[in-house]
């Protein structure tokens, strides 16, 4: 989709150089004399703009051929920002040297616009550091969960100020599903608040764990069997590759432990995708306690009197 729309763009953008540099070397021509001292300035104009047209055509070029690349979202995402950045970046350059005279000029000019600006602007500046020092360290891509300051939610938008995430969990819901706010908050904040990412391509999986309460006269045994199956069963399904599947370090375990009150709690410890706990524990849940309902003689629940 994204490739489809630059398609127009290259074209309209090769015209557009293709047409100012066509008119640069029109101006030329001995039928433009009698606005002679007008000359300089239309084609310092026209050269201006076949430069500004050049840089969005290589930029959009360069943009296509990243969409087009096997890229991770967050990856493709961050290329596309530094590409965008650059693009502006030259493109003021190209617009400070047609208003002033020479190179010198325009660089000094903008060291003391940069100086003035930094003393009044501090925050935003300090914002975007904290972008350049994302991109590069890469605390949080586009698409993962994190936790910063006590907020959490995905990361939807990484731009040069603020970072937007989807919040989950949240004021008014008890479980990590999507509260459909968005939360949006400096870039800066990464610098001094520590950053929790339960995502990563290289640990795909956190630990959750599901806790049901037996009595201590259920046979333990078979409650463990039970649970390990059913978390085994809904992780091979879900990720049905071999070599996911067969590493022992996501193979899930149960342990129990005694209640506050005056039960059992037998815990199933499993890996889950930070987006799919909720999800997960429903599946496993609706798979073992029809197992453990069926042998009623080995699984005792605590109700009434036996609480």
């Amino acid at each position: 989709m994204k490739i489809q729309k630059d398609k127009p763009w290259i074209v309209i953008y090769s015209v557009m150089a293709l047409m100012f540099i066509v008119l640069h070397y029109l101006l030329e021509l001995k039928i433009f004399e009698p606005w002679a001292e007008y000359i300089p300035v239309f084609k310092k104009l026209s050269i201006s703009l076949f430069l500004i047209s050049l840089i969005l055509l290589i930029s959009k070029i360069i943009s296509r051929i990243v969409d087009s690349q096997n890229y991770l979202e967050g990856n493709r995402y961050n290329l596309l920002r530094i590409i965008r950045f650059l693009t502006i970046v030259l493109n003021l350059i190209v617009v400070v040297a047609f208003l002033f005279q020479n190179i010198y000029a325009a660089a000094v000019s903008f060291g003391l616009i940069s100086l003035v600006l930094g003393f009044a602007l501090q925050a935003p500046i300090a914002s975007f550091i904290a972008w350049v020092y994302l991109i590069f360290r890469r605390s949080y891509l586009v698409g993962d969960r994190i936790q910063i300051n006590g907020l959490r939610g995905d990361v939807v938008e990484i731009s040069y100020l603020d970072t937007s995430i989807l919040e989950c969990s949240g004021d008014y819901l008890g479980n990590d599903r999507s509260s459909g706010r968005v939360i949006r908050f400096p870039n800066s904040l990464i610098l001094r608040e520590e950053i929790i990412n339960y995502s990563g391509p290289q640990v795909p999986f956190i630990w959750n764990e599901t806790a049901i309460q037996v009595a201590y006269t259920s046979d333990l045994q078979f409650v463990e069997d039970c649970l390990l199956e059913a978390t085994r069963a809904d992780f091979k399904e879900r990720y049905p590759q071999p070599q996911t599947y067969n590493n022992e370090q996501w193979d899930p375990a149960v342990y129990f432990r005694i209640n506050t009150f005056a039960w059992m709690e037998a815990v199933i410890s499993y890996p889950v995708e930070p987006q799919d706990t909720t999800g997960r524990r429903n599946r496993i849940l609706r798979a073992a306690l029809p197992m453990l309902n069926a042998a009623p003689d080995k699984v005792r629940f605590p109700e009434g009197a036996l609480r």
